[in-house]
């Protein structure tokens, strides 16, 4: 299997340079981002034939308490990502995974603030496939 990611895209954070925060995972994390690129990003990727950019990956506790994050977010874990591709909705990035056969804990059509994004996590202990919506700070299922 190709992989189109990077381990450094998945770890950089401009807030954690910005704050010189220290946003190195530990190994175990670091295996939960390889679970997290060969299980779910990449044949998403693969079957999307399209790019993924990611806005958001590891975050340490530091820098995910720094940017609002959930106090049990999957970002601190390795196991989370947020990602948008260029001249797709994330509602329609959305539904795409939905129905691509991808495993996934949770997919969260995210509207914040700073734009829009999709969340995915990926706990192969867990892979209840939530599919949820964040606007105005409510999460509704869809």
């Amino acid at each position: 299997m190709v992989l189109n990611f990077k381990m450094s895209e998945l770890i950089h954070s401009d807030t954690a340079k910005r704050l010189n925060i220290n946003n190195m995972p530990d190994v175990n994390s670091l295996d939960n981002l390889l679970q997290l690129i060969y299980f779910c990003l990449q044949p998403i990727r693969t079957k999307l034939n399209k790019p993924m950019i990611v806005t958001s990956g590891y975050r340490c506790n530091v820098l995910n308490q720094k940017v609002g994050g959930s106090p049990t977010s999957a970002h601190k874990y390795g196991k989370a990502c947020d990602f948008v591709v260029n001249g797709l909705t994330v509602a329609q990035i959305v539904t795409f995974i939905r129905n691509c056969g991808v495993p996934f804990t949770q997919l969260i059509e995210e509207h914040g603030k700073s734009g829009c994004w999709v969340h995915i996590s990926y706990d192969p202990t867990n892979l209840k496939k939530e599919v949820l919506r964040y606007k105005n700070g409510i999460y509704n299922k869809i």
